[in-house]
């Protein structure tokens, strides 16, 4: 079995290390626009062959798997749509899924696309910084669409396993934009307001601990990422910012009305919520 990974970024780098130790993978391959990138890859290894032209290695991978940003994976699909083996299977790694499966599914496709999504990352971006230990025990979506073949899944799904990820979740697109939002673009929405709000007043480098080093750790942003990925799920951001503002105003409430057994039963269902999570 040989794979294709379009875009040797940070996710990108990644798959191919975590990728490695499967038997069933003969070759790994890496399409980049960086030659620099194809290189350090072939240096260490991490990859069999590169090249910055789609057309040589497309036609050979039976699996492609596409770490682009989601408009990027758009416009990737549209300019080499001819150039896939047919009967391949195509993956990709978008935070995002309603519009580019829109889109994608429109296309004259001769491979099976089954959009996926790996709940994992760094604040750091980069082929240097790609490790396959980041895949270990995380979550992965799949959101199949109803021209993806049975066997096609099951063999995708038994190489998201043989990386590391621990669970392999099947959503429709619908519902994977929405979990997403509250529980990935939220919470960077949170630390981003959060680490924006600091008035300067003091060097709050010394007063930190490791609850604003755990809040904040995600702050630390691809801007350009994750302004499309906002934007790409607005709707349902939206709404979940106004949930997370009322419940913020519980709180604001209870001090400003002296109510301190609100606060204690707000604490009380938080930590019972929080020890639900593995």
């Amino acid at each position: 079995m040989n794979i294709c990974i379009v875009g040797l970024g940070l996710v990108g780098g990644t798959y191919a290390l975590a990728l490695r130790d499967n038997p069933k993978i003969k070759k790994i391959t890496a399409i980049d626009i960086d030659l620099k990138t194809i290189s350090f890859a072939l240096e260490k290894g991490i990859i069999d062959k590169g090249s910055s032209t789609p057309k040589d290695l497309l036609g050979e991978a039976d699996i492609v798997i596409i770490s682009l940003y989601p408009k990027l994976i758009v416009n990737f699909m549209k300019e080499n749509i001819d150039f896939f083996k047919e009967n391949s299977i195509i993956t990709d790694a978008a935070g995002v899924k309603c519009e580019i499966m829109k889109e994608i599914l429109q296309l004259p496709l001769k491979a099976d696309f089954i959009f996926g999504h790996p709940m994992a990352g760094r604040e750091k971006i980069g082929l240097e910084y790609a490790d396959k230990n980041i895949f270990k025990n995380a979550n992965y979506i799949l959101t199949p669409n109803t021209n993806n073949k049975a066997e096609n899944i099951s063999i995708l799904k038994e190489i998201i396993i043989s990386m590391g990820f621990k669970n392999v979740t099947e959503i429709t697109a619908e519902n994977h934009d929405e979990i997403i939002s509250f529980t990935s673009q939220l919470t960077h929405a949170i630390a981003v307001a959060l680490i924006n709000s600091d008035n300067l007043k003091f060097d709050t480098n010394k007063f930190i601990g490791d609850s604003y080093r755990d809040l904040t750790r995600i702050a630390k942003i691809n801007s350009k990422l994750w302004t499309e990925l906002f934007m790409e799920n607005k709707e349902n951001l939206i709404n979940k910012i106004e949930f997370f503002q009322e419940k913020i105003e519980i709180i604001k409430k209870a001090l400003e009305n002296n109510e301190p057994e609100i606060l204690e039963k707000e604490f009380q269902e938080s930590t019972r919520r929080r020890e639900l999570i593995d």
